[in-house]
């Protein structure tokens, strides 16, 4: 089950929702280690390369690695929306860096066959409609030998958050986990074998204490399953009144974090 496209254009048609959601884990993560850094840890690519990323949405990843960037990359950064598309080329007007800017479907990718020594998604696998065209279009892009990173989240990712909406909208749980279970920690290995060899699991260990109200409010509204139904004003009143009870009576809101990354290759090479 994937959503519905046209939230996912609505969510995504610009960075604002996506910013009110990196706001919340930029001050209230306990790991002290930056989650991009620790994303671009992870990469093993030669200090020549073609690079491509999928859905690169503001362009935080690099912005934040501005300083580890090789002279070598050849870096194109695309995302299906042209609104963020434009957030990122801002974002990265500072960096010295080069790269290229273009709007690209995953499921049909405009790069000859073994363009890329690396292709990048990182949070979106699980938005795709079609899985498997997208893998297959990613493996046919990569050289052999090539690496592709890919970053998603796990079952467990956010649930006391989405059990405090559940309280006003029942199902949102349900719901909630629609977004994601097409591709999680727990499964994505097995579809990332089909495709690709070597396939490696790195989990990013870390937690939200949330003693903000305005700022857990602000993520839970920016959320693609409350787009379409939207909580009402007194439902919103009433739900920010629940998470300041919550935190006055134990002094914060403690939120599971569940993400990390895998790291696979394309076959020969």
């Amino acid at each position: 089950m994937t959503q519905d496209k046209q939230t996912v254009v609505e969510q995504y048609k610009d960075s604002g929702n996506l910013n009110a959601r990196i706001a919340l884990h930029d001050r209230c993560s306990v790991n002290e280690y930056p989650w991009q850094r620790w994303v671009f840890d992870h990469f093993t690519c030669s200090t020549e390369a073609r690079i491509l990323e999928l859905g690169c949405g503001p362009g935080n990843l690099w912005r934040e690695n501005a300083d580890r960037i090789p002279v070598g990359w050849d870096i194109t950064l695309s995302d299906f929306s042209a609104g963020m598309l434009d957030d990122a080329r801002r974002n990265l007007s500072a960096v010295t860096h080069p790269f290229t800017f273009r709007v690209i479907d995953a499921a049909t990718i405009p790069f000859d066959a073994m363009t890329f020594d690396a292709v990048l998604a990182n949070h979106m696998l699980y938005h795709v409609p079609d899985r498997s065209q997208t893998l297959a279009e990613i493996q046919r892009v990569l050289k052999p030998g090539g690496r592709f990173f890919t970053s998603t989240v796990g079952e467990t990712h956010m649930r006391e958050l989405w059990e405090l909406v559940d309280v006003y909208r029942p199902g949102t749980i349900t719901r909630r986990s629609v977004v994601t279970a097409g591709f999680t920690l727990e499964n994505g290995a097995a579809q990332l074998s089909e495709w690709f060899s070597d396939v490696e699991m790195y989990s990013y260990e870390d937690a939200l204490v949330v003693t903000e109200p305005d700022l857990l409010l602000a993520y839970i509204l920016s959320s693609s399953i409350l787009i379409t139904e939207p909580l009402s004003p007194g439902q919103q009143t009433a739900l920010l009144a629940l998470i300041k009870a919550r935190i006055a009576d134990h002094g914060a809101i403690h939120i599971t974090k569940a993400s990390g990354l895998f790291r696979a290759r394309c076959g020969g090479g």
